[in-house]
C-alpha cells in the first residue's frame, strides 16, 4: 500500500530539479531603533556578524574568539547600506514592525576575513529544501493549518537569516495539498527527493500534554537525518527544528578552512555542438562557488579544455560536478560531457 501511495505522491508533486540558488552572502542585516549615524555605527558590526554566519554556516562563533574583535572592521569594508521595515507576526496574531539596517560588504575583504579567522566556507550555491509541515493537535493531522501561520513565518525567517533557500508547498483552490497527511507523517523524505537529488524536510508536530513534540526527518542529496525537539511553545519548537536543519545542511556542505587556498585544475568537456553549448558550459563553470577564474586552453570540434582556478581542493569541484545538472561523467572515456 505504501508503494502505491508513494507512486501517487511522486506523480502529484511538482518536479524539483535540484538546482542551486545563489545566496547573497555578503549582505547582512541588524535591527536598529532609528536611522541615526550613531545607531548605524552600533549596528554595522552586527550586520557583518550576520554575513559571517551566512558564509560559514555557523549559528554562533563561540569556538572562534577572534571573530568579535574582527567585527570592528565593519565600517571600513562597507560598500553600501539601506533600511527596510520587516513585519513580524507574533503568536497572538498581532503584527510588529521592525526597522533593519541592510549592509553590503566588500566580497574581497570578507573572503580574506573568513580565511584569516579560519572559518569554514559554505559555498553560496545552495540547493533549496522543500519544507513540509504536519500538525496533530489531537483532533486530526493536517498539513500547514492556517491557525499556526505565525510559526511558518518564523521558520521562513530563520531559514532566510541563515542563508538556506526553502520552498513551501502550496494548496489548490480548495485548500488541499497533493500529498496525504498520513503519508507525510511517516517521514519518508527519501521518496520526495529520489529523482531530483535536492532536499526535503518533513516536520511533524504533535501536542503531548502541555508540550509540543516535533519530529524532523530530512534528506539532502545523499544524506539523511532525524531529530526531535520539545517545547511548550509550538513556534519555538518549529523554529528550533528549522535551525537544526540548517545546521545539518551547512555542516555537510561547508569547506574546512584547511582545505581553502588556490589550485589550478584542467577540465575537458565534450559534446559541445555550437556556441550556445559553449556559453552554457562556461556559465555553469563560472557559477560554481569554488571556481574563481575560467580560462580556455584549447578547443577542437566538440571538445573544449578549460583551466580552472579554484579556491578549495579540487575534490570540492568534483563533488559539485557529480550532481550531473549540466555536466555528466563518462567512466569509459574518463571525461565530462554536456548533459542535454
Amino acid at each position: 500500500m505504501r508503494t502505491f501511495l508513494l507512486i501517487l505522491l511522486l506523480v502529484a508533486l511538482p518536479v524539483a530539479d535540484g538546482r542551486a540558488d545563489t545566496v547573497d552572502v555578503y549582505t547582512g542585516e541588524a535591527a536598529v531603533e532609528n536611522k541615526d549615524a550613531g545607531e548605524r555605527s552600533r549596528a554595522l558590526p552586527l550586520s557583518l556578524s550576520h554575513v559571517l554566519q551566512k558564509i560559514s554556516g555557523l549559528r554562533s562563533f563561540e569556538d572562534y574568539p577572534l571573530v568579535k574583535p574582527a567585527l570592528d572592521q565593519a565600517s571600513a569594508i562597507l560598500v553600501s547600506f539601506y533600511y527596510q521595515n520587516v513585519e513580524d507576526v507574533l503568536a497572538d496574531g498581532t503584527v510588529e514592525d521592525q526597522l533593519r539596517l541592510v549592509a553590503k560588504f566588500s566580497a574581497v575583504e570578507v573572503d580574506e576575513m573568513v580565511r584569516n579567522l579560519g572559518l569554514p566556507l559554505w559555498p553560496s550555491e545552495r540547493v533549496p529544501v522543500d519544507v513540509w509541515v504536519v500538525v496533530d493537535d489531537g483532533l486530526g493531522r493536517r498539513i500547514m493549518p492556517v491557525e499556526f501561520a505565525y510559526a511558518w513565518q518564523s521558520m521562513a525567517e530563520a531559514a532566510k537569516w541563515r542563508g538556506l533557500p526553502v520552498n513551501w508547498p502550496s494548496p489548490d483552490a480548495e485548500g488541499n495539498y497533493p500529498v496525504d497527511a498520513q503519508l507525510l507523517w511517516g517521514g519518508y523524505t527519501e521518496d520526495l527527493v529520489a529523482d531530483s537529488g535536492g532536499g526535503a524536510i518533513i516536520i511533524a508536530a504533535r501536542r503531548e500534554g502541555m508540550e509540543w513534540g516535533v519530529r524532523s526527518n530530512m534528506t539532502y542529496g545523499s544524506q539523511s537525518w532525524t531529530w526531535r525537539v520539545q517545547d511548550v511553545d509550538l513556534q519555538l519548537a518549529m523554529t528550533e527544528s528549522l535551525q537544526q536543519a540548517v545546521d545539518q545542511v551547512a555542516a555537510a556542505n561547508t569547506i574546512a578552512a584547511s582545505d581553502l587556498g588556490t589550485w589550478m585544475h584542467q577540465l575537458t568537456v565534450s559534446g559541445l555542438r555550437n556556441a550556445d553549448d559553449y556559453v552554457r558550459c562556461l556559465s555553469y563553470l563560472q557559477e560554481i562557488g569554488v571556481v574563481t577564474d575560467v580560462t580556455v586552453i584549447s578547443a577542437t570540434p566538440g571538445h573544449v579544455t578549460f583551466d580552472l582556478q579554484l579556491s578549495a581542493l579540487p575534490r570540492y569541484l568534483e563533488e559539485t560536478l557529480l550532481g550531473g545538472r549540466v555536466l555528466g561523467y563518462d567512466e569509459n572515456e574518463r571525461q565530462y560531457f554536456l548533459v542535454r
